[in-house]
């Protein structure tokens, strides 16, 4: 997971915003106008329906923060003894899980009906901040918990008996989640980029702040594992089950929970808004008065394609699909194992074999002002290396080698 977002992340993540900086189009009118008439634009489909499937069982997880926060403000929480079993209850119960996935998405719409950038920056400036010094104390604490250590050394140790196919397309799908590529979402808001604005410079700060945030969580999540005597096997439901049993630790425990999943809810709709933008700005393109329409429209439909994923841990548990797992998992693997990379793969070709290395050149460093050699380095990554990686880890963890 380290490794991939400076071999295969950054490299792509740059493919993606010299492409949007260069087209100032959407995901798909940037194809075209690059290499008119070709099947490229097809990538930018790709983008926008993996899109529009994550947002579907993404809205899922947000419905969750929604709840906490809810029934930490209501009091629920207070009460619970057993966070885990608190958890699995409410994912179980349908009419909840319904109800604030819905919640979620109606958030997501509003504002991305009305365009994402009034106001989003401004509340990124504090909020993000926020949440990182929110995390950062949280790490004190569970760091300093009985038996902590534990959970230290399983996030940090490697376990080589782990280390295959699956695992490390795992943490390829997971590097491209975190980052946001694969699915030309960076396409689209590098559209709205500056002449002035140093890709180079912002992707490498963009992976090294990923890392940073991601072993921060790790930090947060495994000693208090250990320390609680959780496992570390519930997948996506582990935050929900320790970060309150962390909190009940600390003074005003309760209130101090509900502020940070306040801010992990703006976290959270962030990405949303990124991934509904991206269709959006594909089917409302040139006709700024379809925009409100057409998020609303498409909000239903997520919402709608959602619920299998939403009911996937109760009424629909039993109903397996890939590798027996449930529904959400399935389309987890789906767009994170398959789609994602897949994008990836397909975005390094076209910028580093279907466009003219002269004209990518001047994109990238048009802002810049690193040495020319910076950018030879990113050319051979993202003509030779990313590419290579891709297709052996997606190759090696669908076992065909």
């Amino acid at each position: 997971f380290i490794v991939f977002p400076f071999l295969v992340g950054a490299p792509v993540l740059v493919a993606e915003f010299v492409i949007g900086r260069h087209s100032r189009h959407n995901a798909i009118q940037a194809f075209h106008r690059i290499r008119p008439g070709s099947v490229w634009p097809l990538v930018g489909w790709l983008g926008v329906v993996t899109c529009f499937v994550l947002l579907s069982f993404y809205s899922v997880v947000g419905g969750w923060v929604v709840a906490y926060i809810w029934h930490g403000i209501s009091g629920d929480l207070a009460a619970v003894t057993d966070y885990g079993a608190f958890f699995g209850a409410m994912i179980e119960n349908p009419g909840e899980v319904l109800l604030f996935q819905g919640l979620f998405m109606l958030a997501t719409v509003y504002v991305v009906q009305a365009g994402v950038s009034q106001g989003i920056e401004r509340a990124n400036k504090y909020m993000m901040p926020a949440l990182f010094v929110m995390f950062l104390l949280l790490a004190l604490r569970s760091l300093t918990l009985p038996g902590a250590w534990q959970g230290v050394v399983f996030l940090l140790k490697p376990d080589w008996s782990f280390f295959n196919g699956e695992t490390m397309l795992s943490a390829l799908g997971q590097a491209f989640f975190a980052l946001s590529i694969g699915v030309s979402v960076m396409i689209t808001y590098a559209s709205y980029l500056r002449d002035d604005y140093d890709l180079l410079r912002s992707a490498n700060s963009i992976v090294w702040m990923n890392i940073a945030i991601s072993l921060l969580a790790g930090l947060v999540i495994f000693p208090a594992v250990f320390a609680l005597g959780f496992t570390p096997n519930q997948g996506p439901g582990l935050i929900f089950a320790i970060l309150p049993a962390v909190f009940a630790k600390l003074p005003l425990g309760v209130p101090l929970f509900v502020v940070f999943m306040v801010l992990v809810l703006f976290a959270t709709l962030t990405s949303a808004f990124s991934m509904l933008e991206n269709i959006v700005a594909v089917l409302a393109y040139k006709k700024p008065e379809r925009r409100a329409p057409v998020s609303w429209l498409l909000g239903l439909a997520i919402f709608l394609a959602g619920i299998p994923s939403a009911l996937s841990f109760g009424l629909l548990k039993d109903v397996q699909f890939i590798g027996a797992r449930g529904i959400f998992d399935s389309l987890d693997l789906l767009v994170t194992g398959w789609s994602m990379p897949l994008g990836a793969l397909l975005i390094a070709l076209f910028t580093a074999w279907a466009w003219q290395r002269a004209a990518v050149q001047r994109e990238a460093m048009t802002g810049s002002n690193l040495p020319l050699w910076v950018f030879d380095l990113w050319f051979v990554l993202v003509r030779f290396v990313a590419p290579l990686a891709i297709v052996i880890v997606f190759l090696h963890g669908i076992g065909v080698f």
